[in-house]
């Protein structure tokens, strides 16, 4: 037995509340702490340009601070150029849930991927009444922060009418066949002129003389055929008198003719 050799002071138990209370301020930090805060950021394009009957993307990509979950929603939603109030006609949670009537009815695929961060559709046969600003809105809890929504704006203009290949192929035909004609003829024309005849060799008459033809020998014409039986047969009495009156003429020497002036 220990004896106290100073009775006149007590002794002092340790106090065993103090890891208690160091404890219980540490649960009181962790719990009311603010905690940090869980975002998600929504993107699609300002604007989009498309065709009448063209199939156009919604395109929509999120990025969230959690893993996607079966909690996640898409929503897409339409608001008409002349102005009103958004119409959703898309819903995404687990499984699409394509529009069951209105304009967009039968025209919405869904594209999206939600563990890529896709949450895209696509919009088939685009007419111009589907002009206006399409909003795209992702949930995926607890991210409830950031900017869950995001703005596109779609303009369908008239399809440009596009030539076929057979119009090209008439036109060719019908313009540039011809056109080649002619340039080939004229390119024909060009490097085989017409022999044109030279001055001297133009017309004179029998009794012109040239400079330096005075003592010229010309060459001796050929004689005149005689004509046959059948020629005579077939002549003309007129012709026939015209033939016997030069038969009965007598001879003219060819290089000599006596002038009967």
């Amino acid at each position: 037995m220990r004896v106290n050799p100073f009775p006149q002071l007590k002794m002092r138990r340790p106090r065993r509340w103090t890891g208690s209370l160091n404890v219980l301020l540490l649960y009181l930090v962790v719990f009311l702490a603010p905690s940090p805060v869980s975002s998600i950021i929504v993107n699609t394009p300002a604007e989009l340009h498309a065709s009448k009957l063209d199939a156009v993307t919604l395109s929509c990509t999120f990025t969230s601070t959690s893993r996607p979950t079966s909690k996640m929603t898409v929503d897409w939603s339409y608001r008409p150029q002349s102005g009103g109030a958004p119409l959703t006609f898309f819903h995404f949670s687990s499984r699409a849930f394509l529009p069951p009537d209105g304009q967009f009815v039968g025209r919405i695929q869904w594209k999206g991927v939600p563990a890529r961060g896709e949450a895209s559709i696509s919009l088939i046969n685009a007419t111009l009444k589907d002009n206006g600003t399409y909003t795209c809105s992702v949930r995926n809890p607890p991210d409830v922060h950031g900017s869950p929504t995001s703005h596109t704006v779609l303009t369908v203009t008239p399809k440009v009418p596009s030539i076929r290949f057979s119009d090209v192929a008439v036109l060719l035909a019908f313009i540039l066949l011809p056109s080649a004609i002619i340039t080939l003829i004229l390119i024909g024309r060009m490097l085989c002129p017409k022999k044109q005849h030279s001055p001297s060799q133009a017309y004179r008459s029998p009794i012109e003389v040239t400079e330096g033809e005075e003592y010229a020998v010309h060459p001796a014409e050929p004689k005149a055929k005689r004509a046959t039986c059948c020629q005579l047969y077939l002549m003309d009495s007129e012709d026939e008198d015209e033939y016997c009156d030069l038969k009965k003429r007598p001879p003219v020497d060819d290089e000599y003719a006596e002038s009967q002036c």
